[in-house]
């Protein structure tokens, strides 16, 4: 399993890259040599955030977390991939067992857990989407009181997503087809 490490704000120590390479030690019983995982360390003041990310065919497993202890950060990070993987185990072997390689090992797919939970909607809503610029989503967001808001672009025509940040600033996802 390969990683990549980015740190922004601090200087990257022999400690902490041996931190990182133990951290992510406990997921190479699910990913084969060809895994990638993106780590990105950023200091803020006192603020201290760990963000991992590997990608596979149009997929992303995400976990980021803040705070005060790099190390436990670190393991807690690694701790949240480790069960979005093995919650999504079932979709992701359905989903990949035609592909010729993934990132997975093969023994990992091929374990069967009948613990898994079954994801269901259990609520469906259809709206009337008028053209908007971005501002405009963004008030409308506010005026629902939500932390998204999906709407159709009155320039491109296409459907695109506002939503609030942790920081209290506005994200614009914006599709690419």
């Amino acid at each position: 399993m390969k990683y990549d490490v980015v740190a922004r704000n601090t200087e990257m120590t022999k400690g902490m890259e041996d931190a990182i390479q133990n951290s992510i030690s406990r997921l190479e019983k699910y990913f084969n040599d060809e895994a990638v995982i993106q780590v990105t360390i950023t200091v803020e003041k006192q603020r201290q955030t760990v963000e991992m990310a590997i990608n596979f065919d149009g997929q992303v497993l995400r976990a980021e977390l803040e705070g005060e202890n790099m190390y436990k950060i670190l393991d807690d990070v690694v701790a949240i991939l480790e069960r979005q993987v093995l919650r999504f185990r079932n979709k992701l072997r359905t989903k990949h067992r035609q592909a010729e390689q993934h990132i997975f090992t093969p023994a990992f797919m091929d374990e069967v857990n009948h613990d898994e939970e079954e994801l269901f909607i259990i609520k469906k809503k259809k709206f009337a989407m008028k053209p908007m610029n971005a501002e405009e989503a963004i008030m409308q967001m506010e005026l629902v009181g939500h932390n998204f808001y999906v709407y159709l672009d009155q320039d491109t025509e296409d459907v695109n997503v506002v939503y609030k940040r942790r920081n209290s600033s506005y994200g614009l996802i914006e599709p690419r087809f």
